[in-house]
């Protein structure tokens, strides 16, 4: 069962943490992306990594991760909007990673069965050399094709020491999952961990271990079943680490603990974020 909102917000009074996929730059902050912020630092959060999804928008996220302390840029190009990179954005994107943590979001996206993501794959390739030559980790989206990206990766054989990427929100088997741990890669998990019905990411979330494991909102999109149908905040990531915590029968400073060890780690983010409270 999910937590009730009092208790999961209350663990966020003490324990900082880190939203390793949020999406900071969504135009729906605009109005009030300093308040937003403001109630993530009131909650725990001590820092965000914040994935650009398309070229038009590396301006806006360096602004953004310059403005606001902790704030960590990533760059990509992503699989849904396939058809409006162009290969100039390749250049552009490759300038851009001298100022980010990571590669991202990128990947593939298959919303209908009979969709060819043939372009995206183009794309998707396209990045994971630009891993290999930036040595930065990917992140990857893999909306039902986590089996495509994992062969694509798995040609790819990255090797960096730090780990390769993490696959957000992830919602495939468990072995496909150990799969990627194999290849080092991590999986993130976010809001919907906190639905009851979730049955098959509650058993990821148990099973996996810790070192494996990130936690995100993806905000302002998909948002815990306290806040269903509002647009996501940061702020709200302490329901997710509380959620983990329960279903692996732990406290939530291991699960948190882990996650923030973790995302320093493979994004090379200053382990002073380990020690903050």
């Amino acid at each position: 069962m999910p937590l009730n909102n009092t208790t999961s917000m209350a663990v966020s009074d003490t324990l900082p943490v880190i939203d390793t996929h949020v999406h900071f730059d969504d135009d729906r902050f605009d109005e009030d992306r300093i308040d937003v912020y403001q109630r993530a630092q009131s909650a725990g959060v001590s820092a965000m990594v914040v994935p650009a999804t398309m070229a038009s928008r590396f301006n806006k996220i360096q602004c953004i991760a310059n403005e606001f302390t902790h704030v960590y840029a990533t760059a990509g190009l992503h699989p849904m909007f396939s058809k409006q990179h162009q290969p100039a954005h390749l250049e552009t994107l490759g300038n851009t990673l001298q100022h980010c943590v990571a590669i991202g979001e990128c990947g593939l996206d298959k919303p209908e069965r009979h969709t060819d993501i043939t372009q995206q794959e183009f794309w998707f390739e396209a990045q994971i050399d630009l891993a290999r030559t930036q040595a930065l980790p990917l992140i990857i989206h893999a909306r039902n094709t986590v089996e495509a990206v994992i062969l694509m990766l798995k040609r790819a054989a990255l090797s960096r020491s730090a780990g390769n990427g993490v696959v957000h929100s992830f919602n495939g088997s468990l072995q496909q999952a150990h799969q990627l741990l194999d290849l080092n890669y991590k999986v993130s998990f976010g809001g919907p961990i906190t639905y009851p019905r979730a049955h098959k990411l509650h058993k990821l979330v148990a099973s996996l271990p810790l070192e494996a494991i990130m936690f995100e909102t993806d905000a302002p999109d998909q948002p815990g079943i306290h806040q269903r149908g509002q647009r996501n905040e940061p702020a709200w990531i302490s329901q997710v680490t509380a959620q983990a915590a329960e279903i692996r029968k732990t406290s939530v400073q291991e699960v948190t603990a882990a996650s923030n060890l973790n995302a320093v780690q493979l994004f090379a983010l200053p382990e002073q974020l380990l020690k903050l409270h």
